[in-house]
């Protein structure tokens, strides 16, 4: 190995070396080793200055923990790039006159592949992940990757890579061509001698310089081949509905199929640019950075410890807690469950069983290594070597207050105890033990083990331990963590409320149930509000006793609708697929329900039930900033996307508010104010406040 003290600095971020007759161009850009301007400069001087050193070949190696992990994002939008742009580094690679390896490990995802594609040879460790992710950013590669990818791995696989960002193993990237060798051990010293080695291999044995942009094999294959195409759409068709970036995607790789690379560069580089300044790819952009700003707690300071959960207690069996335990043996972390009765807890148990087997990247050996880790009883005494117990019962105040007075005399000091609660208030919760401290929400969405939102709810009390441990955990246990004030109904479901609210008065007016939900799956939610109550189950809460015919939901269960589970609710549902059809005798026993309580039937248009389900959650979402209850707008953002399906692509309902005007949101609730009354139509002096001077939702900080 060559002494460092020889290596020459090219940039601020990038070095050259020696090794014998091979130039090492070294990346220096921690953490990830971005594609920020000084990198792109340096990659370039660099492999201009290997070339013109008389170096026999050029190794591109990273320092540090991964390979190029991908551009900067903050330099997105942001004007015109300092220094060189990416496809100069490119063609200076490609272009080489010696042959140039990328030598990778930890990642090569975006703009990095996009670097590594245009080596005339890749090597990477064992353990290092290769992807294309920009379509979760909205965006396609514009870096060339979407007709450089295809030429190495062939369309099928560069479909599948780039609408769903997967990241690939070194196996997997060797098997399908994108790597020429992988190094068997995760060393980067290791890595830098084997690319080394190549590197001389190349030279001895005088290996051709073929860039990949020539290789045409592969994507002539599918020249013409609408087929293809045509399948692979209709196969992503729902689980990308209303996503531009996916359809983009496609088309590029079209393009390298069926065009020269040059006019494939074209195609990409429009679609790119289509995107890059689309609401779209803004929005996803935006809840990238909402997502990380969620993590930090203002008044918590970093080094706050933590407790050291090494084993949870869960109470309830039920479906939620049987899924929350499962974040815990998903995990390696032990979890003693405790139900009331051995029935129930064998029934629970049974169910995680069931979902542990009938999940897909879940082998059999995991199968019961995770159940090995889940202990059952029906005795609340085994919580007391646990270092954290979360309730997970019914929603009944007087049933929690009695579980935490047992947990209290119960728990070893120091144990966090929490509380699965959905709506109720922490803070008389945690007033009834001697330990208020210790007490704080985790609001689990259902079903817990797939849900990625942990609405966790911050009790006056609670301590910033407490607090800080929750978050860490739900990192370890790979949720999305918000952390959250307490009022009824916390933020989510506050918010919720505002749009039943709505959605019911809207069907006393003459809306239809399929109407409304339609508006809003038009929107790009997975569904509306009666669709997803006919999912849950009319009856939840009803008594047949004391059935008053004083909803519409009572109406429905006292006419045997509840919902999908007998397979009438608002609408009928196919026994064998559950495809949902509009039911007429429904819409019926509405209207004739709304006229007997004297409400006049009309048309209610789209745009109408669009503003009235929407807007009272953005002037809810106002106040819940105005009482602190959530710390950012961006906070609120992050718990409408991953808990209650609001589509990503529209950022979540601040940074829609605020792409919409918040001047023009103002004046349509004042004047359902004066239409329709109501303590949700109410508007937040803080929305106003903020529409006057120009201010965002999405930017606040209470």
């Amino acid at each position: 190995m060559s002494d460092p003290s020889a290596s020459t600095q090219v940039s601020e971020s990038v070095r050259v070396e020696r090794d014998g007759d091979v130039a090492l161009v070294i990346v220096n850009n921690p953490p990830v080793n971005a594609l920020s301007w000084h990198v792109r400069q340096g990659l370039f001087d660099g492999i201009t200055q290997a070339t013109e050193s008389g170096a026999s070949a050029i190794v591109v190696i990273c320092d540090g923990r991964t390979f190029i992990a991908g551009a900067d994002i903050s330099e997105f939008g942001g004007g015109a790039p300092q220094a060189v742009g990416l496809q100069e580094v490119q063609s200076a690679m490609e272009d080489a006159p010696v042959p140039v390896i990328a030598a990778i490990h930890g990642t090569a995802l975006g703009g990095g592949l996009e670097v590594a594609l245009c080596a005339h040879y890749r090597v990477s460790v064992a353990s290092a992940k290769f992807g294309l992710p920009e379509v979760n950013l909205g965006l396609l590669p514009g870096a060339g990757g979407t007709q450089r990818l295809p030429r190495l791995v062939g369309v099928p696989k560069a479909l599948e890579m780039m609408t769903t960002g997967r990241h690939i193993s070194s196996a997997e990237a060797k098997e399908g061509g994108l790597v020429d060798d992988v190094v068997d051990s995760d060393s980067l010293d290791d890595l830098r001698a084997a690319a080394v080695a190549f590197a001389n291999k190349a030279v001895d044995e005088n290996m051709p310089r073929t860039r990949v942009r020539d290789r045409n094999e592969l994507v002539e294959q599918h020249k013409g081949d609408e087929q293809t195409f045509a399948d692979f759409r209709k196969g992503i068709a729902r689980k990308t509905r209303g996503f531009l970036a996916p359809e983009y995607n496609i088309r590029c790789i079209e393009a390298a199929a069926n065009l020269p690379f040059d006019e494939g560069l074209k195609v990409e580089g429009k679609l790119f640019m289509e995107l890059m300044t689309g609401p779209q790819s803004a929005a996803q952009r935006y809840y990238f950075f909402a997502e990380r700003a969620a993590n930090k707690i203002p008044d918590i300071p970093k080094d706050t410890p933590l407790i050291d959960v090494q084993k949870v207690g869960v109470l309830g069996a039920g479906t939620m807690g049987g899924g929350i335990a499962m974040n815990f043996a998903n995990v390696g972390i032990p979890v003693t469950i405790v139900e009331r009765d051995q029935e129930s807890l064998d029934r629970g148990l049974g169910v995680v069983r069931k979902n542990y087997e009938r999940s897909r990247s879940t082998t059999p050996e995991q199968v019961e290594e995770r159940m090995a880790l889940i202990t059952g009883s029906t005795d609340k005494a085994d919580f007391a070597d646990c270092d954290m117990v979360i309730e997970a019962v019914f929603e009944d105040m007087d049933l929690k207050k009695s579980i935490f007075k047992e947990l209290d005399e119960i728990c070893k000091p120091g144990a966090l105890l929490a509380s699965n609660t959905s709506a109720l208030d922490v803070n008389e919760i945690a007033a009834v033990t001697s330990r208020p401290e210790s007490v704080i929400g985790m609001h689990f969405f259902s079903p817990a083990n797939v849900m990625k939102l942990l609405e966790n709810v911050r009790g006056d009390k609670s301590s910033d331990s407490v607090v800080a441990t929750t978050m860490a955990i739900g990192k370890k246990i790979k949720k999305v963590s918000v952390m959250v004030g307490v009022c009824p109904g916390f933020v989510g479901n506050r918010m919720l409320f505002m749009r039943g609210a709505e959605a019911e008065r809207m069907l006393m007016e003459g809306a239809t149930p399929a109407q409304v939900d339609n508006v809003l799956y038009e929107f790009g939610f997975p569904m509306g509000p009666f669709s997803m109550s006919d999912l849950a189950g009319l009856d939840i809460g009803w008594k047949e006793e004391t059935s008053s015919s004083s909803t519409i939901r009572e109406i429905l269960c006292e006419n045997g609708r509840r919902g999908q589970k007998n397979g009438r609710g608002y609408y009928t549902y196919d026994p064998d697929t559950r495809a949902a059809t509009p039911d007429p005798e429904v819409e019926q026993l509405i209207k004739d329900f709304a006229i007997s309580k004297g409400h006049e039937q009309r048309e209610v248009s789209d745009q109408e039930i669009l503003e009235r389900l929407l807007y009272p959650m953005v002037n809810e979402g106002a106040k819940i900033l105005e009482e602190k209850i959530a710390i950012r707008g961006s906070d609120i953002d992050v718990v409408w996307v991953n808990g209650y399906g609001w589509p990503v692509y529209r950022g979540g309902p601040m940074h829609w508010a605020d792409s919409v005007g918040l001047a023009e949101i103002v004046e349509k609730i004042k004047g359902y104010s004066e239409s329709l009354g109501g303590k949700h139509w109410t508007l937040s002096p803080l929305l106003e406040q903020l529409a006057t001077d120009g201010g965002q939702l999405q930017t606040y900080t209470s």
